[in-house]
């Protein structure tokens, strides 16, 4: 194994480290807006948004990535009316369906955890909170959602680390992020086994980063939730 071979390899897959992270980032992103509107729907307990919200949720979770991405890439253009929609020149380009493909995935995901987050919030203090005259809106935004986001953030933190190594797979429709570029490197040099671990030790290397991020904002976030935590207990006391 040539150290120094690795060592290059890792600087020429660190270009592509930039389009990695915004993949991951705006998936996660556009993904959550969708989330929280599939978690809300399915808390709801109306039939009209939950069941079409269950179902997204039943789609996306059990059918794998690599399929989504195909269908959107490759399925979208089969549709005259998509083809000849104001969505097309988006829709038409691997950047944005790999994002669409994934932001759609991670929602489904994401949706679970968020609604997890929301069920876990006791009933005492959405009542506790009515009482003092608090509408329903304040009480979602001061009392259900920093809660439920204390509460979420751990399982939330996985989704995003899974999709920073899920955008491996745009490499399937040309995008040349980490994984595009060390096939591309592969082809070029029949070395694969030098060039996996540099890309290995660049995911090994965000991953590291990002689990220390989440870890000092669940520790920020529970001091700062302690305090009212232990207000409320007392007064139910």
């Amino acid at each position: 194994m040539d150290i120094t071979f690795i060592f290059s390899t890792l600087i020429k897959l660190m270009a592509a480290v930039p389009l990695t992270l915004q993949l991951a980032a705006l998936s996660v992103l556009f993904g959550t807006v969708i989330a929280v509107g599939l978690a809300l729907a399915r808390t709801s307990r109306i039939a009209v948004l939950d069941i079409p919200a269950r179902l997204y949720i039943f789609c996306f979770r059990g059918t794998p990535l690599l399929v989504q991405i195909f269908l959107i890439y490759y399925g979208l253009g089969q549709f005259s009316g998509i083809r000849s929609s104001f969505l097309w020149p988006l829709l038409r380009e691997p950047y944005w369906c790999a994002i669409l493909a994934l932001a759609l995935n991670t929602a489904a995901y994401s949706a679970e955890i968020i609604r997890g987050g929301l069920l876990s919030v006791a009933t005492g203090q959405i009542e506790a909170a009515r009482a003092c005259g608090m509408s329903r809106t304040m009480i979602f935004r001061r009392i259900a959602m920093p809660l439920a986001v204390r509460q979420a953030l751990p399982g939330y933190g996985n989704e995003i680390i899974n999709m920073v190594k899920a955008t491996a797979l745009a490499s399937i429709i040309t995008m040349m992020e980490i994984t595009g570029v060390a096939a591309k490197l592969i082809s070029e040099t029949y070395r694969p086994l030098e060039v996996f671990i540099a890309a290995g030790a660049i995911y090994l290397a965000i991953t590291f980063i990002l689990t220390r991020v989440v870890m000092i904002l669940e520790g920020r976030l529970g001091q700062r939730l302690r305090p009212s935590d232990l207000t409320t207990s007392g007064d139910a006391g």
